[in-house]
């Protein structure tokens, strides 16, 4: 019996693990019922079996450390995407010229941007960003060219990264797969390059990330938190991870009722 309760807990928590990134020990305690240690003995199981990585404070699926696509995520974390989206837009007032990175985070701060934001331009590799910034007719929105990613709904490679070299933005906003002690990372490699262009053309860089995201890595790391001016979550960071970002001098917003 306890073998069997433990086999269906550990089904579900490679299911739950497909749905989202990466999760951490406390949130799968809490989602299970069970108590953090045997969680940990879980994922450890789980780790030896080839179906997960353990990462610090949690684990990711074994899948090429991807995330779901586009698609599915953009019904995930919803109301948490709109928070980040109303903490993130006071902070860019006063803006003109953005480049804004792919994500289903990202989608929703842009659409934030369309509702508030005026006479501003926005240099983006992102259809699902361009989409909805159209809905503003005062927004000038330039798509950057290269090779199409389906799963993102974006453009990828040098052609996308010698084009914004040509330009010089206020604020790059670019989304994350994983936030860890080094920094902002993401699942997909050509994406990780296209944000380090963007910061390196940007004055100021800003990451929009829930915290499912907190203590992630994966493999495209894009920059580190002395490049990152502010960082726009539901939840404020805990730990080792807050300590490191406070002392890099990166801003922390949440959106406060």
């Amino acid at each position: 019996m306890v073998t069997n309760k433990k086999t269906k807990r550990q089904k579900r928590i490679v299911e739950e693990l497909g749905f989202q990134p990466g999760l951490r020990i406390t949130d799968l305690a809490e989602k299970l019922s069970v108590s953090a240690e045997t969680v940990r003995r879980d994922l450890d199981e789980l780790t030896q079996q080839g179906l997960i990585d353990r990462t610090y404070g949690g684990a990711v699926v074994r899948n090429n450390m991807q995330e779901p696509v586009l698609n599915e995520r953009q019904n995930l974390m919803v109301d948490e995407r709109q928070k980040i989206a109303r903490a993130a837009v006071p902070v860019l007032t006063g803006g003109k010229h953005f480049m804004i990175g792919s994500g289903a985070t990202t989608v929703h701060l842009a659409r934030r941007m369309a509702y508030e934001m005026h006479n501003i331009t926005v240099f983006t590799h992102s259809f699902g960003v361009a989409t909805v910034l159209s809905l503003n007719p005062t927004i000038k929105v330039f798509m950057a060219p290269g090779r199409y990613y389906a799963p993102e709904g974006a453009l990828h490679g040098s052609q996308t990264i010698r084009y914004l070299q040509n330009f010089r933005a206020d604020w790059a906003i670019l989304g994350a797969s994983g936030l860890d002690l080094e920094g902002g990372s993401d699942a997909v490699i050509e994406a990780g390059e296209v944000y380090g262009a963007m910061i390196s053309r940007s004055t100021r860089a800003m990451i929009v990330a829930d915290h499912s995201k907190f203590d992630l890595t994966f493999a495209a790391k894009y920059s580190s938190w002395n490049e990152i001016d502010v960082l726009a979550c539901d939840e404020r960071p805990k730990g080792e991870l807050a300590r490191v970002i406070d002392a890099a001098g990166t801003s922390v917003v949440t959106y406060e009722r």
